[in-house]
């Protein structure tokens, strides 16, 4: 798996994911590597609404980060997250466009795929923009591939909203096409299934 600290996400038991996490800065060899985790128990605390905890974690990381890139950029992608969830997306743009070149940079790419999924989120007026720079790089690089899927289902949403349904219909073949070539994630191509469904609806097909 390209980013070694997916595994221990699960989005529907925050409680569970924060105590992975937990057990996992214990084991961690080095301070860069507690940096690292310490990122993602800021994020539970950012999907709890709890920002100020957040920011605590994300200070303590960087404190505990020093060159470490991939750190880096991670407390930058959380950052993000947290100024976007609390209504700042403004801010969090150079953030998250931050993220995106450092990651490059370290050759990070599972990591620059987040980020270039992050911007597209926060700012619509450039979602296609990013979408497309995501796509290139989910193209190039394996480690970026599973980002294709949350790009594309994002894009055709957006068009669904404005009411553009063939080209919802679009995007979410494609979602659906690439979503299809991890047959192991379930739950993702099963939504990917719905959207098509749902855009071919309201085409009347």
């Amino acid at each position: 798996m390209p980013d070694r600290l997916r595994r221990f996400w699960d989005f529907d038991d925050l409680d569970g994911t924060e105590q992975r996490f937990r057990e996992q800065l214990d084991r961690e060899p080095d301070d860069a590597g507690r940096a690292e985790v310490l990122t993602q128990l800021a994020r539970v605390q950012g999907l709890r609404g709890d920002f100020d905890g957040c920011e605590r974690l994300l200070a303590e990381a960087e404190g505990l980060a020093g060159a470490s890139g991939i750190a880096q950029v991670r407390i930058e992608l959380e950052r993000g997250r947290k100024l976007r969830s609390s209504g700042e997306a403004a801010a969090s743009l150079p953030l998250f466009e931050s993220a995106f070149e450092n990651a490059l940079a370290s050759e990070l790419y599972y990591l620059a795929g987040d980020a270039a999924h992050m911007v597209a989120i926060a700012d619509a007026g450039r979602m296609t923009e990013w979408t497309e720079r995501g796509l290139a790089l989910a193209e190039d690089e394996p480690d970026a591939a599973y980002w294709a899927g949350p790009l594309l289902n994002n894009l055709g949403w957006q068009h669904f909203e404005a009411g553009d349904y063939e080209a919802a219909l679009g995007a979410f073949e494609r979602a659906l096409e690439v979503r299809e070539r991890d047959p192991t994630n379930a739950d993702a191509i099963a939504f990917a299934r719905e959207a098509v469904e749902t855009a071919r609806q309201a085409l009347g097909r």
